[in-house]
C-alpha cells in the first residue's frame, strides 16, 4: 500500500489525461504516480476506505478531491472532511490517515521521495 516510485505515467510535454486514469476501477486502493515536477510529483490516489495512521517526516502533502469525500483524520482526534474540488495541505510530521466516503479520487502532491512512516494506532 505504499505510494508507487519510479517513472511517471505522463513524461514532460505529454498531456494528461487524469480524467482518463481516475475512471480505472478494479482495485480497492491504486495510488499512480503521474508527474514528476522538479523534486516533487503528483499522484492520483483512487480508493475506497481508510488508509492506515502515518505521517511523512519531510514532506508537506497538498490533497485535491476530485471525486467523492475525502475525511483526512488528525492525530488531535479532529476530523477534516472535503468535498469534490476541496484542498488542504497537511504539514510534513503531521500524523493522519485518510478515509474515502464511497469509492474517491484525489490528487496529491508531494515530494517524488517523500518518506511515509506508519504509525501504531494504539499509540495515538
Amino acid at each position: 500500500m505504499m505510494p508507487p516510485q519510479g517513472p511517471t505515467t505522463y513524461p514532460p510535454l505529454t498531456v494528461m489525461h487524469i480524467t482518463d486514469q481516475a475512471a480505472i476501477q478494479g482495485q480497492p486502493y491504486r495510488n499512480v504516480l503521474l508527474s514528476q515536477i522538479n523534486d516533487s510529483c503528483l499522484r492520483l490516489a483512487a480508493f475506497e476506505g481508510e488508509y492506515v495512521w502515518h505521517y511523512h517526516s519531510s514532506s508537506d502533502e497538498l490533497f485535491i478531491v476530485v471525486q467523492g469525500m475525502l475525511e483526512i483524520d488528525l492525530e488531535n482526534g479532529s476530523t477534516l472532511r472535503l468535498s469534490p474540488w476541496d484542498a488542504i495541505t497537511i504539514p510534513a510530521r503531521t500524523v493522519h490517515r485518510t478515509r474515502a466516503i464511497g469509492r474517491t479520487v484525489n490528487l496529491t502532491f508531494e515530494h517524488l521521495a517523500a518518506d511515509t512512516v506508519i504509525v501504531d494506532r494504539q499509540a495515538i
